[in-house]
């Protein structure tokens, strides 16, 4: 089963993520939380990793139909992105809204995961030369 998409880039890591950061602005989403997962893992158990980071990502319209629908649909919110390097460039992953129609059973939430995964597919498709 596969539970996001997917593009890699022939562009640095900090160059994407500050793209990706403004791709989800143009389309109506904020940033509310940064995981460096590469500091983290680094600080807490003394492990290197490649560059990585989780961004949360809101688009407070839509966050607020789906919990007028399940109000424990906040343990699914907010939307995931990661991005990280690899030797052939950086890999942006997002998390499709779909899930939380198949997670939860609630067909009620499909119109609102409809349009998240549509603005999310835009910001995908912004990244893409």
């Amino acid at each position: 089963m596969s539970y996001g998409k997917t593009v890699t880039l022939d562009a640095p890591f900090t160059q994407t993520v500050t793209r990706v950061r403004d791709a989800l602005k143009e389309q109506g989403f904020g940033v509310l939380t940064e995981i460096d997962v590469t500091a983290t893992m680094h600080a807490k158990l003394g492990k290197d990793l490649e560059d990585y980071v989780i961004l949360g990502a809101c688009n407070p319209p839509l966050a607020y139909q789906a919990l007028g629908v399940d109000r424990s649909l906040g343990l699914l919110l907010p939307c995931n992105i990661v991005v990280r390097a690899t030797d052939d460039g950086t890999i942006v992953e997002i998390l499709d809204p779909q899930i939380m129609v198949t997670l939860t059973d609630r067909p009620e939430l499909k119109p609102v995961a409809d349009e998240a995964a549509r603005r999310l597919a835009a910001v995908l498709a912004a990244l893409v030369p």
